[in-house]
């Protein structure tokens, strides 16, 4: 889709703002009529939240700002492939797209390990795209996780 580069460009400007502030450096942004209504990064340590994910955020304010749960027709731009808990966050608030920029090897629940988003065993499938500017979105990891490291 012709938006897809341009909302994932702020799904990672998101995601740099996490990594500098010490979490993993993932964003994400809900996009409905064209119009960011929600944007989250990723932010469990400094909240002492597990489920401060950069997904949940960007669903809690989109949901906030729609006055609904349902986000019916709308589009979740995230940099790294969601787990379980996120992908089933997107099912259940009926989210009508997901893009990803790459996937996550070890927990990712939508193409990685599992097929939660699109999955026929329930009420409600997600339309996904993955690789969008997955490239940058690595390199984004790999030096995050480098720096922790040296």
């Amino acid at each position: 889709m012709p938006d897809d580069e341009r909302f994932m460009r702020e799904a990672i400007q998101l995601a740099r703002q996490a990594g500098q502030a010490g979490e993993v450096p993932v964003g994400a942004v809900v996009v409905q009529d064209g119009v960011i209504i929600g944007r989250g990064m990723n932010s469990p340590v400094h909240t002492t939240d597990p489920t401060a994910h950069a997904e949940i955020l960007a669903l809690r304010e989109a949901a906030i700002k729609i006055g609904n749960y349902r986000l019916e027709g709308a589009t979740l731009y995230v940099t790294l492939e969601p787990c379980v808990m996120c992908a089933g966050a997107l099912v259940a608030a009926r989210v009508r797209r997901l893009v990803f920029g790459s996937r996550d090897l070890r927990f990712g629940a939508v193409r990685s390990k599992f097929r939660v988003a699109d999955s026929k065993l329930l009420n409600h499938r997600l339309e996904v795209a993955e690789g969008i500017l997955g490239t940058e979105c690595v390199v984004l990891l790999q030096s995050f996780f480098t720096s922790r490291r040296d």
